[in-house]
């Protein structure tokens, strides 16, 4: 229970890897404020699983790609649990195709919600965090940013760039003891991955040294790594966790 007497804020927890987040870090005794952009259904749901495990847990109905609710949110957070000094930066969507067949508005979705979600949210908690002389960003990125992905030009350029954000900031707010990371997932057994194409899934996993998909909870035990008081001494970095694939 290390994280007892914390507080994360969690985007995009309602599925996927961010809900496996969520509940790793409620696991180690950290209340959870999420965010969720349309079912409230799912989102009641997962709040009272956090809960379950002995901790207080907070939904919002917030667009990431919106400052002002952003804001509010936090405010919001502050005012329930008096402070807070973890950000995990998930939120994301895709909407893959050629470039030359993209058009404007899904190259501008990905790039809204994926990088300048990063942006709002970690605006809204950086203040909080240098005042208080503590606090753990980290950024769920991508392989994808490391690597580049065909068909994905307007996702890998959000995640290429939630890694650079990451290291830009990392140095900024370290003398504050803050520390900024980022995990860059392959790919990982989710809805998200669970949509693709059979045939492009196992051409993929073909590529995959270790050959199998990940599972979110491998993503989520990393995030609960770096919050350990023993990796304190890691900052900007971008851990892989993609079964080897961007080797």
């Amino acid at each position: 229970m290390h994280l007892r007497g914390r507080t994360a804020i969690v985007t995009g927890a309602t599925r996927g890897i961010g809900r496996a987040i969520a509940l790793r870090l409620a696991q180690e005794g950290a209340n959870i404020a999420f965010n969720y952009l349309n079912n409230e259904q799912i989102a009641d749901g997962l709040k009272r699983e956090i809960e379950s495990l002995g901790v207080s847990a907070s939904s919002f109905k917030v667009d990431v790609r919106d400052f002002e609710q952003v804001q509010k949110m936090k405010a919001s957070v502050l005012d329930q649990f008096e402070t807070f000094d973890i950000l995990i930066n998930n939120a994301g969507i895709t909407k893959d195709s050629a470039l030359a067949m993209m058009n404007q508005d899904d190259w501008l979705d990905v790039i809204d919600t994926n990088l300048n979600g990063t942006f709002n949210m970690t605006k809204a908690a950086i203040i909080t965090f240098m005042k208080q002389k503590r606090g753990d960003i980290i950024n769920i990125a991508s392989v994808s940013g490391v690597m580049g992905m065909a068909r994905q030009c307007n996702y890998a350029s959000s995640k290429g760039g939630m890694i650079a954000f990451t290291k830009s900031l990392a140095k900024e707010v370290a003398s504050f003891n803050v520390r900024v990371n980022a995990i860059a997932p392959g790919f990982i057994e989710t809805e998200m991955v669970g949509n693709l194409k059979e045939d492009y899934r196992n051409k993929m996993k073909a590529l995959i040294p270790l050959g199998r998909f990940g599972k979110p909870e491998e993503v989520a035990e990393t995030v609960n790594f770096l919050l350990l008081e023993k990796a304190r001494y890691i900052t900007g970095q971008v851990i892989q966790i993609d079964g080897g694939l961007g080797i």
